[in-house]
């Protein structure tokens, strides 16, 4: 998803303190992978040093933000927390010529490094829907170009490059086994994902599995979506068991990858979607949140070394 617009929200003071709610506790004592989206679109939000105060004090060590904010990426200097920046979309004509992007790293990477642990860079966001595909084009170019000025400049083996796809590029997701891309982006993938092998960088994907649930509500059980105790499904080509959909979702852009003779790829999950609540419980009557940072701290397997995001999405 591409929105990320908090409604009906007085101050952001009432999502940082839903956040200490979530991750207060246990929970993070065996969660190693974890970070937070860093959106800036809102008013009265907190200035980066109050941001870093609260990722401290939530354990948290890695986060994202949407652009390369100057303001926030000084902030973040000497702080220890791994941050990836984005590339805006509406940049990635511009980089398609190498010299504008080498100008792009040296200009909006290279004068934080070491100091701010940059780790990643999204080039682009969601580049292909079903409404606009025009960008995806784009998207290769600009990675091999941003990642040869990060080896020019000797910053490749602190940055690694990428660009996270909605599973809106998917053609079947069910099972997972049966995961393959659209055939109109297949092509893309196939660049993306030998420039991904031969740099050793993730596939990310955002994952909203509410949001499918909400479309199928009575053919995918809630407790299936939220990551609480359900039967689960198995997949008949492969026998293998998910009691989430977010597995699932994982596991079938893992096959489509596969598909295409690519099947040492790390799938990650960019952001992963799911609404908090005011007042009312939350369909289902749990805190969907808490409910995932238990089940990945112990999960085993493809997902292992898995690190996602949340976005907080409010009713």
């Amino acid at each position: 998803m591409t929105s990320r617009t908090f409604t009906r929200l007085p101050n952001l003071i009432t999502v940082l303190f839903l956040l200490s709610l979530v991750f207060s506790g246990n929970i993070l004592r065996s969660v190693t992978s974890l970070g937070i989206n860093y959106g800036q679109v809102g008013n009265n939000l907190p200035s980066p040093d109050k941001v870093i105060n609260l990722l401290r004090s939530l354990r948290i060590t890695k986060t994202r933000i949407y652009d390369t904010n100057p303001q926030i990426l000084r902030a973040f200097a000497n702080s220890n927390i791994e941050i990836i920046v984005t590339i805006e979309n509406q940049v990635l004509t511009l980089l398609q010529d190498p010299q504008q992007a080498l100008q792009w790293v040296d200009s909006h990477i290279k004068p934080y490094i070491p100091a701010t642990r940059i780790t990643g860079i999204m080039v682009g966001n969601e580049l292909f829907t079903d409404e606009d595909s025009s960008l995806i084009g784009y998207m290769v170019p600009a990675m091999i170009n941003i990642h040869k000025a990060l080896v020019q400049l000797g910053l490749d083996r602190y940055v690694q490059v990428s660009s996270p796809s909605s599973l809106a590029v998917l053609a079947e997701s069910y099972p997972p086994s049966a995961g393959s891309f659209k055939p109109e982006v297949s092509s893309v993938m196939q660049q993306l994902l030998q420039f991904l092998e031969a740099t050793r960088s993730p596939f990310w994907i955002n994952a909203y599995p509410y949001f499918a649930y909400k479309d199928n509500p009575d053919k995918i059980p809630i407790d299936y979506v939220l990551f609480n105790r359900n039967v689960g499904m198995t997949d008949p080509n492969t026998r293998l068991h998910y009691d989430n959909m977010m597995y699932a979702q994982v596991d079938a852009v893992a096959f489509a990858a596969a598909k295409l003779g690519y099947r040492n790829i790390e799938v990650r999950v960019a952001e992963l979607g799911f609404w908090l609540w005011q007042g009312d419980e939350p369909e289902g009557g749990t805190n969907p949140l808490g409910s995932i940072a238990e089940k990945v701290s112990g999960r085993t397997g493809r997902l292992k070394p898995l690190l996602f995001f949340l976005v907080i999405i409010l009713k």
